[in-house]
């Protein structure tokens, strides 16, 4: 692989470890199946493109497109929770919706942004930093807070709800806190994707979920989530992988309207081993 090849796809990475992360919050701490990436993602991407199409600054259009996306995660959970709906089936109806969203939002298909500055440059490297610190800012607060008392009690809802309301603790609202960090993290990445491309188009949602999820599941593959810091690792470290994984098969030869086949093998294939692992040691 050539140089830029690998340094666009370490870029491409860290966006990526964003969704992860904010599939990992619900499925993993919270025991919630979300699917609401595919739709506040691109939510995100639409409310920070049409923002700074207004002159808006890009920090301040991405600071919006995180609130609109984690407000479609708290839909998710009140559905949920209000509602009784399947967690999955909610998720995918409000994906369904926020297409429609999107384009009434955007007003057409697809915004240039060429025309106005973004957060990132020409220089890959301050770019890979300037998600990095983003990142940061993010995971760092939420790796803390897990370890206070109310994260204790956010962790307690997903591994033992019977527990959970024996000690008074609320579900719902852990639930519906946890689906609008994971939202509002779905929101980051398309926003950021936007600028990064300096293109919204509304299509850019699309498989999204299957492809965060990926890099979970390989990361968790690799270093387990046996503990909290591991957990917490997993996502970067299988974001990282993954996509150097993928552009490896680009350069072999693999078109890219085959990713999507190759993502969802490597899922399988994940699931197959842990199956199988989980067998072996019982």
């Amino acid at each position: 692989m050539s140089t830029d090849l690998i340094m666009n796809g370490l870029q491409q990475s860290l966006i990526l470890a964003i969704i992860a992360y904010g599939i990992m919050i619900p499925f993993r701490f919270l025991d919630f199946a979300d699917l609401t990436a595919d739709g506040a993602y691109p939510l995100g991407g639409a409310i920070c493109a049409i923002c700074m199409s207004g002159g808006v600054h890009p920090a301040l259009a991405i600071f919006y497109g995180m609130i609109c996306a984690g407000a479609m995660g708290v839909c998710t959970a009140l559905i949920h929770l209000k509602f009784r709906v399947n967690s999955m089936l909610g998720g995918v109806i409000l994906s369904a919706m926020a297409y429609s969203v999107n384009l009434r939002i955007m007003g057409k298909p697809n915004i240039a942004l060429f025309d106005y500055d973004g957060l990132f440059g020409a220089n890959i490297i301050n770019n890979m930093l300037l998600i990095v610190t983003l990142l940061a800012c993010c995971m760092i607060p939420f790796a803390v807070f897990l370890r206070t008392d109310f994260g204790l009690r956010f962790r307690v809802v997903g591994l033992n709800p019977n527990l959970a309301q024996l000690q008074c603790i609320s579900i719902e609202k852990y639930t519906i806190f946890g689906l609008f960090l994971a939202g509002a993290l779905f929101g980051l990445a398309g926003s950021l994707m936007v600028q990064l491309q300096s293109y919204m188009d509304v299509g850019i949602g699309v498989g999204i979920l299957i492809h965060g999820l990926a890099s979970l599941m390989i990361g968790e593959a690799i270093i387990s989530n046996s503990t909290l810091n591991r957990q917490l690792l997993a996502p970067l470290l299988g974001a990282l992988v993954y996509q150097q994984v993928q552009g490896v098969a680009l350069s072999l030869g693999l078109a890219p309207s085959d990713l999507k086949f190759f993502t969802g093998t490597i899922v399988l294939l994940v699931i197959a081993l842990k199956k199988s692992k989980t067998k072996m040691s019982g």
